[in-house]
């Protein structure tokens, strides 16, 4: 993979997915429902750099709107992030996280970004880049077997995080005092995976659309398969890694939500014969169509023409029945 150059916060890859967010705003009532009670707007999602979106508390008393610039408490300083999301829909995603909990402490929203701010963004992000080409010279000046993905300066300036990959343990204590030495900061080293990786670049994938973990997902999985035998089965037969694997030269995130095989033909590997959806068969009541197909259960779904009924067959049975040996 190449380089991570990240638009996130400013780019277009983020307009648009603030606008898709404001969109999901104008319909939650309809999405929803009518609220019962009324929520308060003071918990709200604010996507930082990185692509990170988390979640902090409203107490400056004024609403948020989806795409505006604020300032956040952050680990003894402050940073700046972008309003994601606000009110029942930042809710909602508690709920789904679990993370509404009584008695949750959450770090405050500051103040709203001022032009002041905005200018000290646009400065921080130009200087970033030259952070990048330092760390970069002093990674090869003490010959560390690393991967630099992304560096990241808080606004205040007090702390500098250096993400990066690698194989094995790395012994950087020689780099970050080098680094603490330049930049008068202090200095953390995050080893990432490569899905992190991929989910930082906020690019597009083979389908054309933005990758999944950088626009929608809210957690990135190890392993979007739960069992090998899932995964075996959502592959097929596929001969060729570009159609199973991401940017990220692991399983694809999509590939995960994928329960329902159409058109699953037969394994490589000697496993039954599975027919495509849409294909004709002759029945003793006459003739059918194989509606739908699960992979992961080995069913079949037959609609015969006559009745207009639907019967459901194991792939066994199924083939015992209907395909010529």
């Amino acid at each position: 993979m190449s380089n991570v150059i990240c638009s996130c916060l400013l780019g277009d890859n983020a307009k648009v997915r603030l606008r898709l967010s404001q969109l999901l705003h104008s319909e939650m009532e309809s999405i929803y429902g009518a609220s019962p009670d009324i929520v308060s707007d003071d918990i709200c999602e604010v996507e930082l750099q990185g692509c990170r979106r988390e979640f902090f508390i409203n107490n400056t008393g004024i609403p948020f709107s989806i795409g505006q610039q604020v300032i956040i408490e952050s680990d003894g300083g402050y940073d700046f992030g972008v309003v994601y999301s606000t009110g029942q829909i930042a809710r909602k995603k508690l709920q789904l996280k679990g993370l509404d909990k009584n008695g949750q402490e959450w770090t405050a929203v500051l103040r709203i970004a001022d032009e002041n701010d905005c200018q000290a963004i646009i400065e921080l992000k130009k200087r970033q880049s030259d952070i990048r080409e330092i760390c970069l010279n002093k990674i090869k000046k003490h010959e560390l077997d690393l991967k630099l993905v992304e560096v990241e300066l808080r606004m205040d300036q007090q702390k500098l995080s250096v993400y990066y990959t690698s194989s094995h343990r790395v012994d950087f204590r020689t780099l970050v005092r080098d680094l603490a030495g330049e930049f008068k900061a202090r200095i953390q080293m995050v080893q990432i995976t490569t899905r992190e990786e991929a989910r930082r670049a906020n690019a597009f994938g083979p389908c054309g659309c933005l990758l999944c973990c950088s626009s929608w997902l809210q957690k990135i999985h190890a392993n979007p398969f739960a069992e090998k035998s899932q995964y075996s089965e959502v592959a097929g037969n596929e001969s060729h890694a570009f159609n199973i694997t991401g940017i990220c030269n692991r399983p694809k995130c999509c590939l995960g939500y994928s329960k329902h095989e159409k058109g699953c033909r037969s394994h490589a590997s000697g496993q039954s014969l599975v027919p495509s959806v849409g294909s004709m068969v002759s029945t003793p009541e006459g003739p059918a169509m194989v509606e739908s197909i699960d992979a992961q259960k080995k069913l079949v779904w037959l609609r015969y023409q006559q009745s207009d009924q639907t019967r459901r067959f194991p792939v066994d049975k199924f083939n015992a029945l209907f395909v010529k040996k």
